[in-house]
């Protein structure tokens, strides 16, 4: 009778109540069930009881309790744990009555809509909530498709034409590259695009070879914001029938989205594949940050962590970037345990702000743009990766004290890691005796002190650049020779290439075109050595010595620096090995 339905319902829903309170072993779902079906009977029973009494004139209880009970069960399930299709497959499974599929699915559903309505969330969720986890469905959704930006899937490097290029050197572009189309720039902007059906359109006749692209491009070009989700990048590219879409921060490109990036995208997803980071770290925590003017062609990144160097790095830093029209920033990392959450735990940032207000007052003294940043993070070497995603940057500078402790690493954990996993243009700097001064902290970062570093940067004019005809090489003499050449006061350039010693005929032709290059570029002297020996690095030591060389330039291998640790690693022997100022450059990936 509905008594005896009406006590096992109160005494279960009592005794769960005292047992999950008092945190004694019990659980919710043989309980939920339970609860279901004395609920469904108490319905059932108490309908014909009060129809047998006459109070109810017509039985409303078309069948007997069981199916009650059993609706019970599935309603009362389905709004505890909110799965009504869940609810709808135990109670069917346990009955073998598939009978009773329309009532469980009209029990069960309406018991979810209800439930989510007055209490959102399964109690499962609130129980996780209560011990600290939140389940967010925004990050499920971020894991997925509709959290993808477009910053998460567009090409950082991106292949350009001048807007001043010629019709026919464009094609010769063209012919050398796989691509269909290219972004066309003016001072560091986006101006417009051009493919291949707009060179097509146009009959030979209708141009000359001198003809500029200008004239051909498509103006009005489709863009979006690193900041754009996915679903609008896909409405572009559908809408407009087009192949790629350049992503602009401002009138500055900063990366192209194709239907081959989507792609890969997808790819990486399905294989499960992490971010380009590589490093499963948690996220680093900004605790301060600065913006200057967005007047610059691009970025130049100098993490900035040893007061006693960091008048020597921003000083060289800042005159690539002058040189480069590129805007400065400057990021300063506070490395906290592994134990310990980045957001949560208090720093001392008196020494982190004041090297950033060092900086900033510095690019104003030197005109260029300055933005600074203070983060809090596990690993440096992520939180610079990080830090070059969020930026766009699109040079990396870096120091390096010229040794490591690290075993089987070849500059150390976070250099070797930032050199093999960043996008972008990386210079590692290894200073020489000569700029190294022993000054307390607090002496470093003034006015007089970088005065003095720029006295100090005046005496490196003489520089060997060894060639092995890499485009590494040929980049570092375009990239770094016009600010280092700024900074000397009679610099000399000594080209130098090392042969083997039964090498009768050596091809002197990347010497030449090296020298070609720094004649034409910069007017300046340059006296080419062919020297030739077993050990390359060790060669190279000694000419740079013999020279008087105060400074040596090196391109990395077309190899991964990472790559040859096992027949000795040519960059970090020069490094380690000479006492002069040594700087490598590594194009970007």
């Amino acid at each position: 009778n509905w008594q005896i339905s009406l006590g096992i319902l109160l005494t279960q829903f009592v005794m769960c109540v005292v047992g999950f309170g008092s945190t004694a072993p019990g659980g919710l779902f043989a309980p939920s069930l339970i609860l279901g079906a004395a609920l469904g009977d108490l319905v059932a029973t108490s309908l014909q009881s009060l129809h047998q009494s006459g109070i109810l004139p017509i039985n409303l209880v078309v069948s007997s309790p069981t199916l009650y009970a059993l609706t019970g069960m599935s309603a009362v399930f389905s709004a505890i744990t909110h799965r009504p299709i869940i609810a709808i497959s135990i109670v069917l499974e346990m009955s073998a009555q598939f009978d009773l599929v329309l009532p469980l699915m009209i029990g069960s559903i309406a018991a979810y809509l209800i439930a989510e309505k007055l209490f959102p969330g399964s109690i499962y969720q609130h129980l996780l909530t209560r011990r600290g986890i939140k389940l967010d469905r925004a990050d499920s959704a971020d894991r997925g498709w509709a959290g993808l930006t477009a910053a998460d899937i567009m090409e950082r490097r991106v292949e350009t034409l001048a807007s001043q290029m010629t019709i026919e050197a464009a094609i010769q572009a063209f012919a050398r590259s796989h691509h269909r189309g290219f972004p066309i720039v003016a001072a560091g902007r986006l101006v417009g695009i051009l493919t291949q059906s707009d060179i097509s359109a146009f009959s030979k006749q209708s141009w000359d070879d001198q003809t500029p692209i200008s004239q051909l491009m498509t103006e009005r070009v489709v863009t979006v914001n690193p900041q754009d989700p996915l679903t609008s990048v896909l409405h572009l590219l559908d809408r407009d029938r087009i192949g790629r879409l350049p992503v602009v921060e401002g009138h500055k490109l900063v990366g192209i989205i194709t239907r081959a990036d989507i792609i890969r995208v997808q790819a990486e997803r399905v294989s499960s594949t992490v971010s380009p980071l590589k490093i499963r770290a948690q996220p680093s925590y900004l605790v301060y940050q600065t913006k200057a003017p967005a007047t610059g062609r691009g970025r130049l990144l100098v993490p900035l962590s040893n007061p006693q160097t960091a008048d020597i790095l921003l000083r060289l830093a800042a005159e690539i970037a002058l040189k480069q029209h590129y805007e400065l920033e400057c990021l300063h990392v506070i490395p906290i345990p592994h134990a310990s959450s980045p957001t949560e735990t208090p720093v001392d940032l008196s020494d982190s702000l004041k090297l950033m207000e060092w900086a900033t007052n510095q690019g104003k003294i030197w005109g260029v743009p300055v933005h600074t940043q203070i983060r809090v993070a596990h690993n440096t070497a992520a939180t610079i990766l990080e830090t070059i995603s969020e930026r766009h940057i699109n040079l990396l500078c870096l120091g390096w004290q010229g040794s490591t402790s690290t075993p089987r690493r070849i500059f150390g954990d976070t250099i070797d890691t930032a050199i093999r996993q960043a996008s972008c243009d990386v210079i590692l700097v290894k200073l020489g005796e000569n700029l190294l001064v022993n000054e307390p902290d607090s002496e470093c970062l003034t006015p007089n002190a970088s005065l003095a570093a720029l006295t100090r940067l005046n005496y490196l004019d003489r520089w060997l650049v060894p060639i092995s005809g890499g485009p590494n090489a040929e980049y570092a003499l375009e990239l770094l020779l016009p600010a280092l050449t700024t900074l000397s006061r009679s610099p000399k350039i000594h080209l130098c290439q090392v042969f083997t010693p039964n090498e009768s005929a050596p091809d002197l032709n990347s010497l030449d075109d090296a020298s070609r290059f720094v004649r034409q570029t910069l007017d300046l002297h340059v006296s080419v050595t062919p020297l030739y020996a077993a050990e390359i690095a060790t060669a190279a030591i000694n000419c740079a010595t013999e020279k008087g060389c105060q400074g040596i330039i090196l391109g990395a291998s077309r190899e991964s620096l990472l790559s040859q640790t096992i027949h000795g690693n040519l960059p970090e022997s020069i490094a380690r090995g000479s006492n002069c100022t040594v700087i490598v450059v590594r194009k970007a990936i």
